[in-house]
């Protein structure tokens, strides 16, 4: 999927989880550990969020394709994120997908990843 697109996608993910009551702090945090699509606010929680877009099942949903090793990096880039902005007072954090396969609705998948 081209840059574009997924910025595209990663835009509806956002305004699906604003408009759920999550509060926007981050888009697209980039470091050497990798990317993170999005940080968010639920309440004193520190969310983040990895989108996933697929325009067909396929192989795997958009949901399967979190495989173990961009987990991995999903909680390396979230330590540096903590690590940044953070410092000594570390909020509550989880991670969560929200996937898309085509032109179903969003699957919203709470502390899909453990850290």
């Amino acid at each position: 999927m081209s840059r574009s697109k997924g910025q595209q996608q990663e835009q509806l993910a956002e305004a699906y989880l604003i408009a759920a009551g999550l509060t926007p702090v981050e888009r697209n945090y980039f470091c050497p550990r990798g990317e993170i699509d999005l940080i968010m606010r639920d309440q004193n929680t520190l969310v983040f969020v990895e989108v996933r877009f697929r325009r067909s099942r396929g192989f795997a949903s958009a949901a399967e394709s979190v495989d173990y090793r961009k987990q991995q990096r999903l909680v390396a880039t979230a330590e540096h994120y903590l690590q940044k902005h953070a410092g000594r007072r570390n909020p509550p954090c989880r991670f969560d997908v929200l996937a898309c396969d085509g032109a179903a609705d969003w699957v919203w998948i709470k502390n899909a990843i453990d850290s």
